[in-house]
């Protein structure tokens, strides 16, 4: 399949070209559709080149469009104007590929959308698109886009996300008149799996009622099904989160689908070079080191513990805490006896050999460095983070002399 993307350089062509030419190369897995050419028009294109594509491609992702023209005027030209030379195209070559459109909420002009040029010069695009579709009989695919996010979306431009994530990455400020307006927002990677179903002839459809998506399968429009409503004073509370992980080390509660996990990735796409590394604090003395890595709210921590030659570690043990020992590197013992009991639990562990061994509840334990040479490099996960108000810890060695 021979695929045209108008708009190719603009935030949505970029990321739909990018996963394109990944199912094309064969780099993503689970797609069943083969990609065979990915044109890429954008500003800076020709007209020969435009041409060619349009009679070539198999199907067409109209992207292309103006979202802030410095003449209200240019609304009209940039996206009615080039979806008239775009389908004029495709008619001089005979070529009825399905054409998708890329549209906007606003172009339902109700409410604080009435009257504007930009959803104005959208609805007239959308009704070009289906005059089309009556004339030549071809599929047209007209998605009405809510407000869109996710990485190389272009800050201080029409993204409100993206001017956030930006600027508190940054350290710049940010401004909010008023934190309870609610905003629908489409996540870019949802917006693109969306169009490989529309390559596929999976898409969804749907109806509007006044701005609100309705899904319908007999639908005039179409329509991505995950869309997120949040307010923004959700969205820069979570951002200052994000940004506080690094003095904090603490991870916030997010769910496996859910807006948070989509913002954090997106936030993280615009720190710049110095912030995508930070110190972390090694508390150290003459045994080796013991350094915590990551903290989160709800399933306690993880850290990372090295032992010097010879050196042996622990000796304590917990009433309800518990841990994983996980050797990475050298090779070590460790050792558990539950309080009361003389009985001694041995492992022998190596990182030739990745195993977790687990602190059971009641048994004082310890790690051995066995080597004469090497640090011992073990990685702790515990069940909770530290509280030094109610540390649960206990001294006993594990083998009394």
């Amino acid at each position: 399949m021979k695929i045209l993307v108008t708009g190719a350089k603009g935030f949505v062509g970029k990321n739909l070209c990018a996963q394109l030419n990944n199912i094309k190369e064969g780099k993503a897995r689970n797609y069943p559709v083969k990609v065979d050419e990915v044109f890429e028009y954008d500003i800076g294109s020709t007209p020969d080149e435009l041409d060619r594509y349009c009679k070539e491609a198999d199907f067409v992702f109209n992207l292309a469009g103006v979202n802030r023209p410095e003449n209200p005027e240019d609304f009209k030209k940039g996206n009615f104007g080039f979806a008239s030379t775009l389908l004029d195209t495709l008619k001089k070559h005979g070529n009825c590929c399905p054409v998708m459109l890329s549209s906007s909420i606003q172009a339902t002009l109700i409410g604080r959308y009435a009257g504007h040029p930009y959803g104005e010069s959208k609805k007239a695009g959308e009704e070009l698109f289906f005059e089309y579709a009556d004339e030549v009989g071809s599929k047209v695919l007209i998605y009405r886009f809510p407000n869109l996010f996710g990485k190389w979306c272009r800050p201080n431009y029409n993204s409100a996300v993206a001017t956030f994530c930006n600027n508190i990455a940054h350290d710049l400020p940010i401004q909010v008149n008023d934190p309870s307006v609610e905003l629908e927002l489409l996540y870019i990677d949802d917006l693109v799996d969306e169009m490989i179903l529309a390559l596929q002839g999976r898409e969804h459809h749907c109806e509007f009622d006044g701005v609100e998506t309705v899904l319908n399968a007999d639908g005039r429009y179409c329509a991505v099904p995950t869309t997120f409503h949040v307010t923004l004073g959700e969205i820069v509370d979570l951002l200052h989160q994000f940004a506080a992980i690094s003095s904090t080390l603490m991870i916030p509660e997010i769910a496996p689908d859910s807006f948070a996990k989509r913002l954090f990735s997106t936030y993280l796409s615009y720190l710049p070079k110095e912030k995508a590394i930070f110190n972390l604090k090694m508390n150290c003395d003459d045994r080796g080191s013991f350094t915590e890595l990551v903290h989160t709210h709800k399933c306690g921590q993880v850290s990372i513990n090295i032992s010097k030659p010879g050196i042996t570690k622990g000796q304590h043990w917990h009433n309800s805490k518990w841990e994983q020992f996980i050797v990475v590197k050298g090779h070590g013992l460790i050792q558990m006896r539950k309080e009361g009991s003389d009985e001694v639990l041995e492992y022998e562990v190596s990182g030739d050999k990745i195993q977790s061994v687990i602190m059971l509840p009641g048994y004082t334990h310890n790690i051995i460095n066995l080597s004469d040479t090497e640090d011992l490099v073990t990685v702790m996960y515990c069940n909770e983070t530290f509280d030094p108000n109610h540390p649960d810890t206990f001294f006993d060695p594990v083998e009394k002399k």
